[in-house]
């Protein structure tokens, strides 16, 4: 009898753990959405003020994740065992997307604030790729507390000149210079930790000199303090809807779908191509997580290539999309543009993740 009870209470204990929340997350793949086609009914890139084209053949299409689980939301067991046992879904602990001092919704309004500083990313990199000028003027964000520059230093000033030199705002075409923001920090940086910088700054129209002593940053190069962003001023509006999709993962293919839009000739050839990374004004492409399962979306999709960053092609090799999807690793934007005219042409060898 008391065989028999314990064994009716290890089932029941063991049918119940299986139904337990459990702090887990599981991706699985998610939406593809082509950035030369519409979205709802809507161009999901559309340009104004200049002249824009739309091809009917082919597709440059960004990839997404779609994610179960979380604080709120929490997965059993035996769901979370099901995924871990599937080649398509991926299981990882939720403070990777959750961390423990963040709430869900400061985390959601993140991955908002990275989609568009992406979309604006992209923006800069397809018209530097073009030829086409545009001004990053640096603007002051905030002052770090205990640092030179705080309360030196306002919100929304404009760094005109480092130590009597103006800062450049616009890419040179040869893609090498830092520009705007990175410019600014490698000016100030351009000395030894102690030694004093001045900034020319623009405030409500004003310009103020403001001298700093410089301190050592956790690179152990000199700063003031100060986080700078880039107000980007480009010469017609590039307007880029994707729906709640959040994340910075999509900028290399927001970067080629403007390209697309901007060029009078089909940049794809007709080809249907998907891809993932982040991307910068100057066109560096980024590696992102969750290429497994995007490969798989994209395979579902019909996608003839794969473009992934460089960083990512470690995660390729976890795919179940492995060898049915043609992948191609890129570093920059024109790495991607030399693919695709490869592809077009269909004379050479592409670059592969080694």
């Amino acid at each position: 009898m008391t065989l028999a009870v314990a064994l009716v209470l290890l089932i029941g204990l063991g049918g119940g753990s299986l139904f337990l929340p459990m702090p887990y997350l599981v991706a699985a793949p998610g939406t593809i959405v082509n950035t030369t086609g519409n979205l709802e009914g809507e161009p999901v890139i559309e340009v104004a003020g200049t002249d824009s084209y739309e091809h009917d053949e082919g597709s440059l299409s960004m990839v997404t994740v779609q994610y179960a689980g979380g604080p709120e939301h929490r997965l059993n067991f035996f769901t979370v065992l099901t995924s871990w046992l599937s080649s398509r879904d991926a299981v990882m602990p939720e403070e990777l997307l959750f961390p423990a001092d963040r709430t869900p919704e400061e985390v959601s309004e993140r991955q908002s604030v990275q989609m568009n500083d992406s979309q604006t990313e992209a923006t800069a990199a397809a018209l530097n790729q073009l030829g086409r000028d545009f001004e990053a003027v640096p603007v002051v964000a905030e002052a770090i507390e205990g640092m030179p520059a705080e309360g030196e230093v306002e919100p929304e000033d404009i760094v005109l000149e480092v130590d009597g030199e103006a800062v450049p705002v616009q890419p040179r075409q040869d893609g090498d210079a830092d520009f705007g923001s990175e410019a600014v920090v490698e000016m100030v940086g351009d000395r030894e930790p102690g030694e004093p910088v001045t900034l020319l700054l623009e405030r409500d129209g004003e310009e103020i000199e403001a001298e700093f002593e410089t301190e050592e940053d956790d690179e152990g190069s000199a700063a003031v303090g100060v986080f700078i962003a880039d107000d980007m001023d480009f010469p017609f509006d590039v307007d880029i809807t994707v729906g709640q999709i959040g994340g910075p993962s999509a900028g290399m293919m927001f970067s080629l779908g403007i390209m697309d839009r901007l060029s009078e000739d089909n940049i794809t050839g007709g080809a249907d191509i998907a891809g993932s990374g982040t991307i910068d004004g100057k066109g560096e492409v980024g590696g992102v997580s969750g290429i497994p399962q995007k490969m798989v979306s994209a395979q579902n999709a019909g996608a003839d290539y794969f473009f992934v960053a460089s960083e990512s092609c470690s995660q390729v090799a976890r795919s179940a999309a492995q060898g049915e999807l043609d992948v191609v690793a890129v570093d920059t934007l024109d790495d991607a543009v030399d693919a695709l005219e490869t592809i077009r042409d269909g004379d050479g060898g592409l670059p592969r993740c080694e």
